[in-house]
């Protein structure tokens, strides 16, 4: 039995140290205060008084809602859910490699799916980097396509969907890549594009990556307007060759692989207007491999101030993609 004071390393410590709520608590109020200070998210003063019984701050100075809880400004606002289990699924989501379903998730925590998989879509906000820092050094660009199968599509829904090759009706996802230096780890961009002409995929480059990087692709012609001027690239095709010297994209194939693999085996179906947080969710776990558990999980619980997503705003009559 490990110490009460010391901070657990693996899972199953974990869903011990945080089924006391009191240290759920603790821990949550120390990620909220670093200072030890607490402060009113409304209007920032420090002269708040705590009432015990009811766990929730008193303002002396706000006019309207002048108690709060510590739940209040993060991705936990308004949700009835004790503390335990939301540091449970966030650990269990930044550290499964293949990623979590909400069934599983509800199954673990004695939630219902349909809890699990609000609290999921929580949680990959906090994932999401929010970084300004452009990528540089040696970077590969490339694009997926994700989407089902026109094999296994009904004959019916093939016809409405499947217009010419394979990539039709299916969502474009772009990413670029900075491959590993001795210092660091390589680390990845995903995002979701309207499509594969240059306007697109240029402006995703130039917003993420430094001018000066050497930039390597594959033959496909809209990378051909790249700027000489501000970056080196080369391209490799494909229709001949791989790799070509240093001249390749293996690192954002891998990457490509680790994706799909958490799409079609563990999502299964993904609807297309919330695919950009799944690719958030996996671009975290890939950035942050080299950390071990507990590193990858107090990183995650960095991102959950200042983050707020409503049940409303979250559901949608979008397009879903069977993966």
């Amino acid at each position: 039995m490990e110490a009460a004071n010391e901070f657990p390393e693996t899972l199953q410590s974990a869903m011990e140290y945080f089924a006391d709520e009191s240290n759920a608590f603790a821990f949550m109020r120390q990620v909220r205060w670093p200072d030890g200070v607490a402060a009113c998210p409304r209007c920032q003063s420090s002269e708040v008084s705590f009432i015990s019984t009811r766990k929730v701050w008193e303002c002396k100075y706000c006019k309207v809602g002048k108690q709060f809880s510590i739940k209040v400004g993060t991705i936990f606002e308004d949700s009835p859910i004790r503390l335990g289990k939301w540091w449970c699924a966030i650990w269990l989501i930044s550290n499964a490699k293949n990623g979590i379903s909400s069934c599983e998730i509800g199954r673990a925590l004695g939630v219902t799916q349909k809890t699990a998989w609000f609290m999921l879509q929580r949680i990959r906000l906090a994932l999401q980097s929010g970084s300004i820092m452009k990528l540089r050094g040696t970077i590969e660009a490339d694009e997926t396509f994700v989407g089902g199968k026109a094999v296994n599509m009904h004959k019916r829904e093939r016809a409405e969907k499947i217009k010419g090759r394979g990539a039709s009706g299916k969502a474009v996802v772009m990413g670029v890549l900075s491959r590993a230096t001795r210092k660091n780890a390589s680390k990845v961009h995903a995002m979701v594009v309207k499509n594969t002409d240059r306007e697109s995929l240029l402006a995703e480059i130039e917003k993420r990556v430094a001018k000066g990087s050497a930039i390597y692709t594959d033959a496909h012609h809209a990378y051909g307007g790249l700027d000489e001027a501000i970056y080196t690239h080369e391209a490799v095709d494909h229709a001949i060759e791989y790799v070509r010297g240093k001249v390749h994209t293996n690192g954002l194939e891998n990457f490509w692989c680790l994706l799909k693999r958490a799409l079609k085996g563990t999502y299964v179906s993904v609807n297309a207007e919330h695919l950009f947080r799944y690719l958030d969710e996996q671009s975290f776990r890939f950035n942050e491999r080299k950390l071990n558990d507990a590193g990858r999980f107090l990183k995650a619980v960095a991102g959950i101030i200042g983050r707020r997503l409503t049940y409303l705003a979250l559901t949608s009559n979008g397009q879903c993609l069977q993966t």
